[in-house]
């Protein structure tokens, strides 16, 4: 299933994506639940992210970054599931920074995800629909 959240933000697109950092992943952790980030290396082809849900139940994510490019057009990385937390079964997910014009830029989620069922897919895509959806006003108040 797929899901894409857009969200226009002030500044130019590569300045924008060297911004992508631990910083930045601590201020979209969602406001639900507790969660630790154990390792954070970048957002560029080879780094890692590893993370520690501690509630609702405790459970780890591990996402290694397979791409990243910037071109004239965009900037971008895609994290890539190693080990998820159940029910998630695949998971995929492309950060985009678009240019708009100089001083403008579009911040583009576009996700691939699967749950180990059509049924947890089915279920999953309401909340990790909401849960990146809540980060446009995170976006927006970070590079405003």
């Amino acid at each position: 299933m797929k899901i894409q959240i857009v969200t226009k933000v002030n500044g130019n697109y590569q300045d924008l994506i060297l911004q992508f950092d631990r910083k930045l992943f601590e201020a979209l952790k969602p406001p639900i639940g507790k969660l630790e980030i154990l390792k954070f290396t970048g957002s560029k082809k080879g780094d890692r992210v590893h993370l520690r849900f501690l509630s609702p139940v405790k459970t780890e994510w591990i996402s290694d970054i397979t791409q990243d490019e910037i071109n004239e057009k965009e900037a971008f990385f895609v994290d890539e599931g190693v080990k998820l937390p159940f029910p998630l079964r695949y998971w995929k997910h492309k950060h985009i920074v678009q240019k708009i014009t100089a001083d403008s830029s579009f911040i583009i989620d576009e996700i691939t995800f699967k749950g180990s069922n059509f049924l947890f897919t089915f279920l999953l895509y309401p909340a990790l629909y909401i849960a990146f959806w809540l980060r446009k006003k995170t976006y927006r108040s970070y590079f405003n």
